[in-house]
């Protein structure tokens, strides 16, 4: 066999492995390792994997995945997500739509804070999805704005897929996390706007019948006790993007410092005893290790291609086709929302991207852009059918039997319309995600 067709049949070996339920990162070693072990020798596949897993984490760039992974958990236990979708209940309480607006908005602070849509869905179903129901919205798109509006959590910044975009492409993490605060706000706004026209237009879709949500009293806040509980959320995010974008740390010692607020919040409003501590603590060492097992298989898989040519040959292939740019990243779009339907975004991240990334850099594309863009179709995948992690999340944290799986992907359909749309005007746009980012 040539070094090009084992590439091949490690691709086809490392899919048919995650099809019947081998875990990623060991499929990637494994088939990286078999095919190293037929291109050159057992001993060298050995010395080849070693190799990899000492280089892949050992740069300190990588301490910024725990850290802002722990800073998301510490601020999900400090009740910051309630107060955050209290003020914006208070402040859009005379538009109609106004709590699916307000979960949204919400959301959308969240994500400047956490980077994680699993900890947004988890949060924002348990606070906003009761309140929603019980002033006459419809089940159905409760469910649905909260599993619709969570992606945001990996686009606006600090986004754990940004870190890993980054780390595979060996781009800045820091340039990545500004590329994502335009189409952060955008897609936001469109979500805003898909509510309100929604709520005008077809209101029998968010409205239970007979039911005049905008007509019952909210909870009385004032602009006082709004600030007071606005102003914790605002100085986490003002110490950690503010410092960030203003070059006064690293994206690691933004991670750092943004834990450590998270921490200095979570005590001073008496929410972490020990036991919540230690569950923090524990769930931040589950994510991150399996995050940093994940880059490590990735890495290997990425120099077993390198080693077998298949990268170049794919390029020159995608060249000789006569896609074109355009005819490309359409090709690309499709095949990883297809994917999103069964298989996780991290995981998708680190199959395309060793592939595809020298094919973007070689028709002359910005990496930065074609990382959002990378970002926003993975984001589709939370919340397209049968895979969704954000559907599923919404529903193990709902613990209503009276609410379905298809009712939550059917809740979260407009949203996926909207992140399409959002997307076909990020990709023929690509000043919207590079404009800040090369300032």
């Amino acid at each position: 066999m040539t070094d090009l067709q084992i590439g091949a049949l490690a691709i086809v070996l490392m899919l048919a492995g995650i099809y019947f339920g081998m875990h990623i990162g060991v499929a990637l070693i494994v088939t990286s390792f078999l095919s190293v072990w037929l291109i050159k020798s057992p001993e060298v596949a050995a010395r080849f994997v070693a190799a990899s897993a000492n280089d892949a984490i050992r740069d300190y760039l990588f301490g910024v995945i725990p850290l802002f992974v722990l800073m998301g958990m510490l601020v999900s236990v400090s009740g910051v997500g309630r107060d955050t979708f209290d003020v914006f209940q208070w402040l859009m309480r005379r538009i109609r739509g106004g709590l699916g607006l307000a979960t949204v908005a919400a959301n959308a602070v969240f994500a400047a804070i956490t980077g994680i849509s699993i900890a947004s869905a988890s949060v924002f179903t348990k606070v906003a999805v009761p309140e929603m129901m019980r002033h006459g919205y419809t089940a159905r798109f409760a469910v649905g704005v909260v599993a619709g509006s969570s992606v945001l959590g990996m686009l606006i910044p600090p986004s754990l897929l940004m870190i890993i975009y980054g780390v595979l492409a060996e781009e800045s993490i820091g340039r990545m996390f500004i590329a994502g605060v335009i189409p952060g706000i955008i897609l936001a706004v469109g979500f805003g706007l898909l509510i309100v026209g929604m709520a005008y237009l077809r209101p029998a879709m968010i409205m239970t019948q007979g039911a005049e949500a905008d007509r019952i009293a909210l909870p009385q806040e004032t602009w006082g006790s709004a600030a007071l509980k606005f102003i914790p959320i605002l100085i986490l995010i003002t110490l950690v993007l503010g410092g960030l974008y203003g070059g006064l740390f690293t994206p690691t010692e933004a991670g750092a410092v943004g834990a450590a607020g998270a921490l200095v919040i979570a005590l001073v409003r008496r929410r972490l005893t020990w036991a919540k501590l230690w569950n923090v603590l524990v769930e931040t060492g589950y994510v991150s290790v399996s995050v940093l097992f994940l880059i490590i298989s990735a890495m290997l898989y990425s120099r077993m291609l390198a080693l077998t040519g298949m990268p170049a040959a794919v390029t020159e292939g995608i060249t000789h086709l006569g896609l074109g740019p355009w005819g490309f990243i359409g090709a690309y779009v499709a095949i990883v929302v297809a994917l999103g339907c069964i298989i996780d975004s991290v995981s998708i991240m680190l199959i395309m991207l060793p592939i595809v990334l020298p094919i973007a850099r070689s028709f002359g594309m910005d990496v930065v852009w074609f990382g959002v863009v990378t970002v926003v179709a993975v984001e589709i995948g939370l919340l397209t059918p049968p895979f969704g992690v954000s559907v599923y999340t919404v529903k193990s944290a709902l613990n209503d039997s009276r609410i379905t799986i298809r009712d939550i992907f059917a809740g979260s359909f407009p949203f996926v319309l909207m992140m399409a749309a959002v997307l076909l005007v990020l990709i023929v746009f690509p000043s919207l995600s590079t404009w800040l980012a090369y300032l």
